[in-house]
């Protein structure tokens, strides 16, 4: 069949808007019709040369549709349902599924390669020959043929154009500042960058119990909306934030320091490890070029301060559990997603999309398919 794309056909180029073949889904395989696609910074990382990808390839990882037709052995979903998928695939048998760390799962191998997770590609273009489909989804494509691993099912009744945001943003801060920093309540717990995954790290906080949630980011309409997030204070630099810290803690230091800016660098981190005090922690969400060595800090302090610098991939969630929990939380009142939607925008405004995102203009942008 075919299916209108977005495809990056190497770093530093626009998304083109192009009509491709899709393959009917195979064994374990599912036909998704795209409903709405979140715009995520990891995706400005593979046009900005900082996530080391096979081009051509078909952008977005953060999708949510609904089945159009399984393939042989399809178990999980059938068609009709309503899905929002994990940018991460879960076996469930693998070492990592079976004790509890789905989100590092061994069959997500090749989700930068863009292939499916035995090595083959479900798009092709008469020109650039065969494409891939970022995180093995592609979702910036009208269709998709997806791996039924990626898959999670969702209560029909749930407007797929915010549930969207649980496949990769909201997770991925909430679980940073719940899972990985293990925020209880009545800590300080400071988010570096107010961005799509900063600002779920600051409702994250507040909904586990922080005494304070002290986001910092230069943008202020990021800072004003984190406000109304949960946020108790708000600064536009590093050094504003750790003044606070020390008057609020009476110089004992912040529990939690979430790493969550767009592109990370050696400075936010250092940041980070100062702000935090004896036995807290730091948590490294966002990230840069693999090439770039950005912790460097004080062996002595870590050691004699008790201090950890850990890493996080999607929040250290379980997607198939924590994905529907988030969306019965959503449901229930109890986390904002309406909220987090600042803008919407068609596949053919993309690059419009990515440039409100460079801008600080937006929170969270979608690709409506609807519209």
């Amino acid at each position: 069949m075919k299916t209108r794309a977005a495809v990056l056909t190497g770093p530093h180029r626009p998304f083109e808007i192009r009509e491709l073949e899709l393959d009917e889904p195979g064994p374990h395989e599912v036909l998704l019709k795209m409903s709405a696609a979140g715009l995520c910074h990891s995706d400005l990382h593979i046009v900005d040369g900082d996530n080391v990808v096979r081009f051509p390839i078909v952008g977005g990882h953060e999708a949510a549709g609904v089945v159009e037709r399984v393939g042989p052995g399809v178990t999980r979903v059938a068609p009709g349902d309503h899905v929002v998928c994990s940018f991460t695939p879960a076996c469930g048998v693998c070492r990592y599924c079976s004790t509890g760390r789905q989100n590092l799962c061994n069959s997500g191998a090749t989700i930068l390669e863009g292939s499916m997770p035995d090595g083959t590609f479900r798009m092709r273009d008469e020109e650039l020959g065969e494409i891939g489909a970022f995180c093995m989804l592609g979702a910036f494509s009208e269709y998709s043929t997806v791996s039924e691993l990626s898959c999670v099912k969702v209560d029909d009744w749930l407007p797929l154009d915010r549930a969207v945001l649980v496949g990769c943003g909201v997770p991925t801060g909430w679980g940073s500042a719940v899972n990985a920093g293990a925020v209880q309540p009545g800590d300080t717990t400071v988010v570096y960058g107010l961005g799509g995954v900063g600002m779920n790290a600051v409702q994250g906080a507040a909904h586990a119990g922080a005494k304070y949630v002290i986001g910092v980011d230069p943008v202020p309409f990021k800072r004003e909306t984190a406000l109304r997030f949960g946020a108790t204070h708000v600064f536009a630099t590093a050094e504003e934030a750790a003044a606070t810290v020390t008057e609020l803690t009476w110089g004992e230091g912040a529990d939690q320091a979430i790493c969550v800016v767009g592109v990370m660098t050696e400075e936010v981190i250092t940041d980070a490890f100062n702000v935090i005090g004896k036995g807290s922690t730091v948590v490294v969400t966002g990230v840069s070029n693999p090439a770039n060595l950005t912790v460097h800090v004080s062996g002595s302090d870590m050691v004699f301060n008790q201090k950890t610098i850990k890493g996080t991939l999607f929040g250290s969630s379980n997607p198939q559990y924590d994905i529907v929990k988030m969306l019965r939380l959503y449901d229930a009142g109890r986390l904002r997603l309406d909220e987090l939607v600042t803008a919407r925008y068609t596949l053919d405004q993309i690059n419009d999309g990515y440039q409100d995102l460079r801008d600080g203009v937006i929170i969270r942008g979608v690709i409506d398919y609807s519209k």
